[in-house]
């Protein structure tokens, strides 16, 4: 009897020990919890999906097979390890190298993930780049894409749309407004600090389930930090920092034990190689187009532009046709560049867009986009947006009444207004186009030119809208 109770103290001594031994966090990870979403999860998925078709069609996709393997193979890893109180079995996901030079990556609803190759170039290895795949299946895991959606159609207002009128023709304030259903919405790509700290905490969790140290996180965060120079990354662009972002990775990943590891740090080494044997990647602003990945400011590309110089070529005879998502179609000269910016898409010439004091800014083109208004008359829908513009540019100022239009064989109206461009400092008319959408929507175009040039852009801007053909 002696000796039996000697094992079993012996016994219960070793296990409070080690319980001892083990991280106190082991017992105190902080508690994330997804927020509400009164949306199903086959919306996520049918959203997810339906912008995965818009990025494609506007990103080059890296081809080659063995990175493309690769990094779906980190992706496959990553997403088996996801908690299961945030499993979703109706996800899609997915994993796909972007021939992008920029160090960015993300995921949209549903799972589909896309990674820049800038960022497998710049990542030191795997665990680093591992990490920002972890932190962008977080999002997807808690749905972040979905809720803040149901939360923006909750609570925005026009207003929230009054500085699109400085970003567009006066050359200040920031792109805001809403994106609808046209291409991929700032919804899905740009997140509240609150839902980052979320998307860091469950992806260090996540990368420790699956053999990768979270401080990988940590350290690729400083890479991307480093690599931004004065202008910031563009990943940090759409990616805000919570605030001492390191700081609470580094301390959450002492609260995790980091299960073993099977990865071959050959196999990084490899995959770096073979894509500095590639041709190198492009840049956002080479393949003519942004999807919804831009900084604060509007820039399409991430990276500092130029300052438009006002010079342009005479529109092209000629028209090329574009698709804009589900949402409509429209024709613009053969000559004009495509950037879509995320709430709207922009179609201007060389030399007409660029980037001045902060702000992605035309002199020459046309600029679409839907607003939420709450107004269901065209006329009072249109008036409302009107004067959310005039609150956002202190220079424009009605030059007309309205005009009725024909858009798409639906009701339409038009009003020009003058401004004075901060870009050349001249005079410049501005053109706004509405009808309403089935969905209660404002589907808008504006049209910009100098004033001493747009008699002959104005037959051009018919030509534009006559084009438009729209699907809700």
């Amino acid at each position: 009897m002696i000796r039996t109770k000697t094992a079993r103290a012996i016994a219960s001594a070793l296990i409070i020990l080690s319980m001892l031994a083990m991280p106190t966090g082991l017992v105190a990870q902080t508690k994330v919890v997804a927020p509400k979403n009164p949306y199903g999860v086959d919306k996520d998925v049918q959203l997810g999906s339906e912008a995965s078709q818009e990025v494609e069609r506007q990103i080059p996709l890296l081809h080659d097979q063995e990175i493309q393997r690769y990094v779906a193979n980190i992706g496959r890893r990553l997403a088996e390890s996801i908690p299961a109180e945030f499993q979703h079995s109706e996800f899609r996901y997915s994993y796909k190298v972007t021939d992008l030079k920029e160090l960015n990556a993300f995921a949209l609803p549903g799972g589909f993930t896309y990674v820049n190759r800038g960022l497998i170039e710049a990542a030191t290895n795997e665990g680093e780049l591992a990490g920002v795949i972890a932190h962008e299946i977080s999002h997807v895991a808690l749905r972040h894409g979905t809720a803040q959606l149901a939360k923006a159609q909750k609570y925005q207002t026009l207003g929230a749309i009054a500085g699109i009128a400085g970003a567009v023709v006066g050359g200040v304030g920031n792109v805001a407004g809403q994106l609808g259903q046209m291409g991929i919405g700032a919804y899905f790509l740009k997140f509240s600090r609150e839902y980052e700290k979320q998307a860091d905490l469950l992806g260090a969790r996540t990368m420790a389930n699956a053999g990768y140290n979270p401080r990988d996180l940590a350290n690729m965060f400083r890479t991307i930090e480093k690599s931004g120079g004065g202008g910031g990354p563009q990943w940090m662009s759409s990616h805000p920092n919570p605030g001492n972002r390191q700081e609470y990775i580094l301390k959450e990943a002492e609260s995790l034990q980091v299960n073993r590891s099977d990865s071959d740090p050959r196999e990084f080494n490899y995959i770096k190689t073979r894509l500095r044997d590639l041709p190198a990647g492009r840049s956002r602003v080479e393949t003519g187009g942004s999807g919804g990945y831009r900084n604060p400011s509007g820039n399409p590309s991430g990276n500092r532009m130029p300052a438009p110089t006002g010079r342009v070529e005479n529109p092209a005879t000629r028209f090329r046709s574009y698709n804009e998502g589900n949402l409509f179609s429209i024709a613009v000269p053969q000559n004009w560049r495509e950037l879509a910016l995320g709430e709207n898409v922009t179609f201007a010439p060389e030399g007409a867009y660029g980037e001045v004091q902060g702000a992605f800014v035309f002199t020459h083109g046309t600029q679409v986009g839907v607003a939420q208004v709450k107004a269901r008359d065209l006329r009072r829908a249109t008036d409302e947006y009107v004067y959310a513009l005039s609150q956002g540019n202190q220079n424009l100022r009605r030059y007309s009444g309205y005009q009725r239009e024909a858009i798409a064989g639906r009701e339409g109206l038009s009003i020009v207004l003058t401004n004075v461009s901060e870009v050349t400092g001249q005079a410049e008319l501005v053109t706004i186009y509405t009808t309403m959408l089935s969905n209660g929507g404002l589907f808008y175009v504006i049209a910009v030119a100098p004033e001493r040039e747009y008699r002959g852009y104005q037959p051009v801007f018919v030509n534009i809208v006559r084009s438009i053909q729209i699907n809700g």
